[in-house]
């Protein structure tokens, strides 16, 4: 069992940054690959970033690829999202998530514990 608590999120204006945070409890963090995805209200869940068990393979959403980076700190259980040049259209709820380690990132389906999100807003 794994538990995710998200942190970070908040209010930023267009151009700016914010850097999210998802703290796992348990002792067999470093088995899993971990991903953020994003919702809006009336649509489904996006795949935004995500970073395999041992850190040495990263997938982005193209809307996102060379704006946000995704990291992990395994002594700390802590899986980062570091986002800049924000956008009006990356508001949303960010939801971390956490799957056992396998080949494929990005599919929601296969990720088996969520958080319970973070708000992120940035104006225009």
């Amino acid at each position: 069992q794994v538990q995710l608590v998200e942190s970070g999120g908040g209010l930023v204006q267009a151009g700016g940054s914010l850097k999210l945070s998802c703290a796992a409890s348990g002792r067999t963090f470093s088995r899993y690959d971990m991903a953020w995805f994003r919702q809006v209200p009336g649509k489904e869940r996006e795949f935004v970033a995500g970073i395999n068990w041992s850190g040495g393979a990263t997938a982005y959403t193209d809307s996102v690829t060379g704006r946000f980076t995704i990291s992990r700190d395994s002594g700390k259980n802590t899986v980062y999202l570091q986002m800049s040049s924000l956008k009006p259209e990356d508001t949303a709820v960010y939801y971390c998530a956490a799957k056992w380690a396998g080949a494929v990132i990005d599919t929601a389906t296969l990720y088996v514990y969520w958080g319970q999100g973070t708000q992120v807003t940035v104006s225009a």
